[in-house]
């Protein structure tokens, strides 16, 4: 959408402690945890930018820049007047586990996971945005917002529902990068 997103980390961050209140409530795994959180996400980011970033879109790009890091500092006050500054930590048998290899290297095993679990999110988004119309249209209007709207895209739709994909994606690197 040739946008920079100066939020996305905040959102990542934002999905964090999510899954971290719903392991606190439900007391589920990191992975169920997903199963809230992602949808959660979802939302949050179509609706950022549904209602936001798209009220501001045009020729300039500072406008939306502005709206982005303006969310960011929302985002980070928001979660530190919740959350206070004090760090946490989720200790589960997974993020304790090694994976030795040699006598002198140990690999964290969730390092792994986040490495298989970000390789398989780069391919399925791969596949997403080749193979099915939203992903096109999510194409065309990223290349040229006018042309696509002569195809009968609504472009604005469609930075929304790439928003809320990028939603979803920051509530992956979230729940697995507690």
């Amino acid at each position: 959408m040739r946008v920079v997103n100066l939020a996305h980390g905040d959102l990542v961050i934002l999905a964090s402690y999510l899954s971290f209140v719903t392991l606190s409530i439900f007391k589920v795994s990191p992975l169920l945890s997903l199963v809230l959180v992602i949808p959660a996400m979802f939302l949050i980011g179509f609706i950022v930018q549904y209602y936001l970033v798209n009220r501001v879109l045009g020729k300039d790009m500072n406008p939306p820049l502005l709206v982005a890091f303006g969310l960011s500092i929302i985002l980070q006050n928001l979660l530190l007047l919740i959350f206070t500054p004090d760090a946490r930590a989720l200790i589960t048998n997974l993020s304790i586990a090694t994976l030795p290899i040699g006598n002198f290297v140990n690999i964290p095993v969730v390092y792994l996971v986040d490495f298989i679990v970000s390789l398989a999110t780069i391919f399925l988004l791969s596949r997403f945005f080749t193979k099915t119309y939203l992903g096109k249209a999510i194409r065309a209007a990223s290349d040229d917002e006018g042309a696509a709207e002569l195809m009968g895209i609504n472009a604005k739709r469609i930075y929304a529902w790439a928003m809320a994909i990028a939603g979803g994606t920051a509530a992956i690197a979230g729940c697995w990068s507690e």
